[in-house]
């Protein structure tokens, strides 16, 4: 189980009550919402209590970016309960009002619990048509068409299609958009999920290349490898992902 909110008391308070649970093996906690997104997509909780309020992305912002498909079972924790609606709309287990009363948190938790055991397919679907119903799009697709970087005072809205390859910094990701590059506050791993696999290739733990842009791929004999990108850019290229690349590369060519 997965513990999010940006305030350390309420944090650390939650833990406290949590942790005597048997049932319940608690994950590191997360302090914010793009913490959050990076601890749901690498460790896979089956359930998530998840505030609601929280600076830079929310807790609707975290289910919207984590997906449907890859987003665990939710408890929403909120101060307002005007967010309780909302919450059921995007198929949430439950809500919890703040302060948290003991046995309002263990009801919630017991629907948590029966909700994972039973693994509604169901909510799943319904998370899939309000996430569609939200999207500006017609025909929306699964995977971003664009991403937002924010900077200062100001958010630029950079089209997918226009990214060369994409270069990890921590929990931040460089963008290579020609002679641009643009830092967001995105991890790879968040940002891999995101991106549609048709068109995006993972080639190392710190690189993410577009297959379009790809013009040449090397390797030295004890293996080490590197992509060549059509700008001239060189990226690494890990020796596990090198036939997997190839391979993907030869079929494009051939069709």
């Amino acid at each position: 189980m997965l513990v999010v909110d940006d305030e350390p008391i309420a944090r650390e308070g939650l833990v406290r009550l949590l942790r005597h649970d048997p049932e319940l093996e608690l994950l590191t906690p997360s302090e914010d919402g793009e913490r959050a997104v990076n601890a749901i997509l690498e460790q896979r909780p089956d359930l998530v209590l998840l505030d609601v309020q929280m600076p830079v992305l929310d807790g609707f912002g975290v289910v919207r970016t984590v997906g449907a498909a890859d987003m665990p079972a939710v408890i929403f924790v909120t101060a307002y309960d005007e967010y309780a609606i909302r919450a059921f709309d995007v198929a949430a287990v439950d809500y919890v009002l703040k302060p948290i009363d003991d046995s309002r948190l263990h009801e919630a938790l017991r629907r948590g619990k029966d909700h994972v055991r039973r693994k509604a397919v169901g909510d799943v679907d319904r998370l899939n048509q309000v996430l569609r119903a939200q999207d500006d799009s017609p025909t929306p697709s699964r995977y971003a068409q664009r991403l937002a970087i924010r900077e200062s005072g100001r958010i630029i809205f950079i089209a997918v299609s226009d990214i060369d390859w994409i270069e990890g910094a921590d929990y931040y990701s460089r963008l290579h958009v020609g002679a641009r590059t643009w830092l967001i506050r995105e991890s790879m791993t968040t940002l891999e999920h995101r991106l549609d696999p048709s068109r995006f290739f993972r080639t190392h733990r710190s690189s993410i290349v577009q297959l379009d842009r790809v013009r040449e791929l090397k390797w030295s004999t004890a293996g080490e490898g590197s992509v060549i990108l059509q700008s001239g850019a060189r990226t690494r290229l890990a020796r596990g992902r090198r036939d997997a690349l190839a391979g993907i590369l030869e079929g494009r060519t051939s069709h």
